[in-house]
């Protein structure tokens, strides 16, 4: 092999994103194996790769490929969701660029433009996916609206319906007027809005007082049905039993008293416009108000305004406040900020509605998933989220899960020319519905029975995803969803908790009386250096795809994990990928060095080099169970780090440099063959990391064929290890770097020998001709007493000198101890004041006290130490 002396991650990664596909390798059938099975959080259809998707698809990448190399039987399931707001949206965007507008369309003729628009767009983001290594079953792609996933979901619906869970009622909604649509309690966005509050004077009828009333939204006052105030309001109790004139429109509304009045807010008085607020809706139920709707879908005025039909909600304000004014009216107005709901999907001002939709009780759904996950039958990681959980489902309402949409599951509710005054006949097809409808209806013609219009809200699909992907609904006995269900991990960001979690975990105990998933990992929000979330409107989020030409898959996905703890926002910095890059160029730098050594039969192994295997053995074996560890706690950042340094700083700086033959010197068979395991067993470490450099390394240490992949390779055992091996070499490598420091502080070659006494006839002789071999060391003495001329340094409690052949300055050693001394006891002074906290003591593990206890004593001896060195130079003075 001619190994190129740069690595090439786009060569690489494409040909093993080929390989992988072309072979099958994530292909997985139940079998005798233990199941690890994962759902991805389906995208939007049409969307493409963005930064959250990278950070959330590699962690999901990283468990698969772990649990594929613990021997398990994996299954990742990739797929998208059909969105029926955005990708709606988009369509008719695209229509109108064409001069077509939606309300020319029949429905039929619509969709057919909707599935040619998924056609061309719904594949990108799942083969963005690809070259970013996810090691999915693409074979199991699915697409919320497939054929036996929307069965899955008008089965569900007709099921819950009959449970008398689903009903059709008349309420107050969240309205997107963009969308023209409502949506979900759950996707409003509610935002801090800098805003006016108006002061607007209401005439008592028959007289020449006026009421004042403070409003943000003067345009709704014309749709006012009443005034209210306090009852035990001292200033208003002459008005019992009085009307007021609503101004613009001269409606006579009466003036109510009821406690729900803070007399704190502006005047004490509010205008009552029960078909605009949710509050005023309520009021207007109890005291039997009328209603008047003035907006049309899309947020314009209607004829029941009276005043500027056809005018922009926002527009409207503007022209109702002139008109006030012209009245005499509107007394003041003043800066006011508030809370305003807008909508997530398309982020305009939600607008409160009364509509009659379809609900969903949630009350009885709620329980078994609150106890569930307060319980930890399914663990939280991190565990904070539990109680924005609870607190959550708790609290629950209804969920509204019909939208005012075309592209999506359609509800399956039939209506006798389509009033559903006539009966509702729910079920799972049209014929059925029909043979209902004829019960009521006997000369009923099939053209009279018309389908509900409306479609189901999204998430109503997604909630049913961990088992409609294995067609848990459908049939709730076949193989996969016996072998593969409940699924191990949730990988997903806590911003869709409600939307998607808690239901989906609603879901599973409805329709299986189990979980979902086992575990629920939750991500952060990836954020700028400024701390702003990332997002193509700010223009402050790089573009994946060219963040992978330019420093590689492996190399994005080491700077994504590398500042990525679970639950915490992530402040993405470049220059962690382009260290992510680095570090692939460190792992090919390694392998080229290892590759280029001669090997020879005849040598034995050298002393140092067996010493060197000796330390890296039980070294690789500690970093195992911290890998591991820290993988199954979801500290993916950590295990990664631990990798990182495992590799970088052990292996590379240490390991390599102690065994490495003089230059142009052959190496020993046997060293050869154990740096070779010692490499193959940190390629299955970082496997799950760095797919790609690592199954390209291993192929090439091991002569593997390409059809065959590290993936499947056990990974490295977690089994006892040396701490007294680890802990020396610990010491080695300070001498090492102590003298090293020496070194260039006198301006020593690094090719002069020197030689080095350590005044502790206890200190282990393991690993000797490793110091001598990386100190570039002549001898190592172990006097009785510190040798003449000589630069001292400390070892934990080792006092060790570096003799040199100049007259040592007294008063700069003098300094320099006395700057270790003081460090020294301040670190002392640290431990003790945890050791003597009676609270740490009780609650600490014996394990944290032990080392708690040897870490005073190690100061003690230092400190004991270095004062005998200032003795004896104050001596020398």
């Amino acid at each position: 092999m001619t190994i190129s002396t740069k690595y090439n991650p786009q060569t690489i990664e494409n040909k093993w994103t080929k390989q992988w596909l072309d072979n099958n390798i994530f292909h997985s059938e139940p079998d005798e194996r233990p199941a690890y099975s994962i759902v991805i959080p389906p995208p939007n259809v049409t969307g493409v790769l963005h930064m959250g998707h990278m950070l959330n698809n590699t962690i999901q990448d990283v468990l698969a490929r772990y649990h594929r190399m613990l021997g398990e039987n994996v299954c990742w399931v990739p797929g998208t969701d059909h969105a029926s707001i955005a990708t709606e949206a988009k369509v008719v965007n695209y229509l109108k660029e064409k001069g077509i507008d939606k309300k020319n369309l029949t429905r039929d003729e619509f969709l057919k433009y909707a599935w040619e628009w998924k056609e061309k767009h719904g594949g990108i983001i799942l083969e963005q996916l690809k070259t970013l290594g996810a090691s999915c079953d693409w074979d199991r792609t699915k697409f919320t609206m497939d054929p036996d996933l929307s069965e899955s979901v008008i089965k569900v619906f007709v099921d819950l319906y009959k449970k008398d869970k689903i009903y059709r009622g008349t309420r107050m909604v969240n309205w997107d007027p963009k969308a023209k649509t409502t949506v979900s309690d759950e996707e409003v966005i509610y935002k801090e809005v800098h805003g006016k509050l108006y002061y607007v004077k209401y005439q008592i009828e028959g007289s020449d007082e006026y009421l004042t009333i403070a409003t943000t939204r003067p345009e709704t006052i014309l749709g006012d049905t009443a005034i209210c105030v306090h009852p035990e309001d001292e200033r208003y109790k002459h008005l019992k039993g009085k009307y007021a004139i609503v101004p613009m429109v001269n409606r006579k509304v009466p003036i109510i008293f009821d406690a729900y009045v803070d007399r704190e807010f502006g005047t004490g008085a509010l205008k009552i416009t029960p078909a605009h607020d949710i509050n005023d809706y309520n009021l207007g139920l109890k005291y039997q108000l009328e209603v008047i709707d003035i907006f049309n879908d899309d947020g314009t005025l209607n004829e029941k305004a009276q005043l500027f039909v056809g005018e922009d909600r926002f527009k409207a304000q503007k022209l109702v406040a002139q008109k006030l004014e012209e009245l005499g009216v509107l007394e003041k107005i003043e800066d006011y900020t508030h809370s305003v709901g807008f909508s997530e999907r398309t982020d305009v001002v939600i607008e409160p509605r009364i509509s009659q939709q379809w609900f969903l009780k949630m009350d009885q759904l709620a329980a078994p998933a609150l106890e569930n996950v307060m319980n930890d039958n399914i663990a939280f990681h991190p565990a904070k989220f539990k109680n924005t959980y609870r607190h959550w489902m708790e609290t629950i309402h209804d969920w509204c899960i019909s939208r005012q949409l075309w592209w999506g599951h359609r509800i399956p509710a039939y209506y006798i020319n389509g009033n559903p005054a006539f009966g509702i006949y729910v079920a799972e097809s049209f014929d059925e519905a029909y043979k209902q409808a004829l019960q009521d209806h006997p000369n009923l013609k099939k053209s009279d029975l018309k389908q509900d219009e409306d479609v189901l809200d999204t998430w109503f699909s997604s909630w049913l995803w961990p088992l409609s992907v294995f067609n848990g609904i459908n049939n709730p006995k076949n193989t996969d969803i016996q072998y593969y269900y409940p699924t191990n991990d949730l990988v997903t960001a806590p911003e869709i908790l409600f939307f998607w979690v808690a239901r989906m975990i609603m879901a599973g105990y409805e329709y299986r009386n189990e979980k979902p998933f086992k575990n629920v990992y939750f991500t952060g929000i990836v954020r700028d250096k400024q701390h702003r979330k990332m997002s193509k409107s700010l223009g402050n989020s790089p573009d994946p795809i060219e963040l992978m030409k330019q420093y590689g898959a492996d190399g994005v996905r080491v700077g994504m994990l590398l500042c990525s703890p679970a639950g915490n926002d992530l402040l993405f910095d470049e220059g962690l990928v382009e260290q992510g890059r680095n570090f692939s160029n460190k792992i090919w730098n390694a392998f080229r060095l290892v590759k280029s050594w001669e090997i020879d039969n005849a040598l034995s192994q050298p002393e140092n080099s067996g010493q060197a295997v000796l330390w890296f053995k039980e070294q690789i074996k500690e970093a195992t169970v911290q890998i591991k560890k820290d993988i199954e706690n979801y500290k993916l950042s950590e295990a990664l780090m631990a990798n990182y340094t495992l590799f970088w700083d052990d292996f590379a700086s240490w390991f390599l440099e102690a065994v490495k033959p003089a230059y142009g010197q052959p190496i020993d068979k046997t060293t050869y063959t154990q740096t070779v395991d010692f490499f193959n067993t940190l390629l299955k470490l970082l496997h799950p990391f760095i797919p790609f450099i690592t199954e390209e390394l291993f192929h090439e240490l091991n002569k593997m064929p390409e059809s065959e992949s590290i993936t499947f390779q056990q990974f490295p055992k977690d089994i006892d290890f040396d701490t007294t091996i680890i802990n020396e070499f610990s010491d080695i490598k300070e001498i090492v770097s102590q003298v090293r420091n020496i070194r260039q502080k006198n301006q020593i070659s690094p090719k002069e020998k020197l030689s080095l006494s350590i005044l502790n006839r206890n200190f282990s002789t393991n690993f000797i001709q490793v110091l001598k071999k990386l100190g570039n060391l002549s001898e190592i003495s172990f006097p009785a007493t510190k040798p003449e001329n000589a630069v001292s340094f400390m070892v934990g409690a080792t006092e060790c000198f570096v003799p040199l052949n100049k007259t040592i300055d007294i008063a700069a050693e003098q300094k320099k101890l006395e700057e270790e001394l003081k460090y020294n006891k301040g670190f002392l002074n640290s431990v003790m004041k945890k050791l003597s906290n009676e609270n740490f003591v009780k609650n600490a593990p014996a394990a944290v006290i032990e080392k708690e206890e040897r870490k005073k004593a190690d100061a003690l001896l230092k400190i004991e130490a270095i004062e005998k060195q200032l003795k004896e130079l104050m001596v020398k003075k």
